[in-house]
Order: structure tokens, then C-alpha cells, then sequence
């Protein structure tokens, strides 16, 4: 083997931060940032994204009027999202009626 020399702070910090998970507590605020700005401020207070599984995202929501309501709007959620995420690639979403907690 022969010595490597020292690596560039830049790749260690990266793999820290992948071995700690940091990159899916931030990827995970940045989703539910453009959740909020895609649904509104009304329709954000009774939801919140999940996971993104398979390019769909699920969202829980408080109560299936809401559900409804969103399901209408899915092309619309769908077209914001792709503008403010690009690179998540969803295509499709997965509303659920579940628990929604209040933000801190």
C-alpha cells in the first residue's frame, strides 16, 4: 500500500455527515419547506410530508375533506414541487389521513 497523503476536508466532512445522517435531517427540512410553500400556509398546518418512496411522496393529513380537497389540486402540488425540488423527482403523491403534529 502507499501512503494516500492527507484528504480534503471537504470528503471527510461529507462522509461524517453521511455516516451521521445530517444529509437526511437537512434534505428532510428542506421537503417539508417546499411542502408548505406548494400546499399554502392553510393546507400546511393540517399536513406534513413524509418519506419519498419510488418518487411519491406521502403526506399525512388530518381529515379526509382535506384529502379530497388535495387530491383536486395533486397536478398543481405536483408541478410546485418539481420547481422547488428538481432533484427529488416526484411524481406522484400518497395522501393518508393520519396525526399531524404542531410545529415547535
Amino acid at each position: 500500500m502507499t501512503p494516500r497523503g492527507p484528504e480534503p476536508i471537504s470528503s471527510i466532512l461529507a462522509e461524517l455527515m453521511a455516516r451521521r445522517g445530517f444529509a437526511r435531517v437537512r434534505s428532510g427540512a428542506a421537503l417539508a419547506e417546499a411542502w408548505r410553500e406548494a400546499a399554502g400556509e392553510l393546507a400546511a398546518q393540517y399536513t406534513r410530508a413524509g418519506q419519498i418512496r419510488r418518487g411519491k411522496l406521502e403526506v399525512t393529513v388530518t381529515h379526509s375533506a382535506l384529502v379530497q380537497e388535495l387530491t383536486f389540486q395533486k397536478n398543481d402540488l405536483l408541478k410546485k414541487l418539481a420547481r422547488l425540488l428538481p432533484d427529488e423527482k416526484i411524481s406522484d403523491l400518497r395522501f393518508r389521513v393520519g396525526t399531524v403534529e404542531k410545529e415547535k
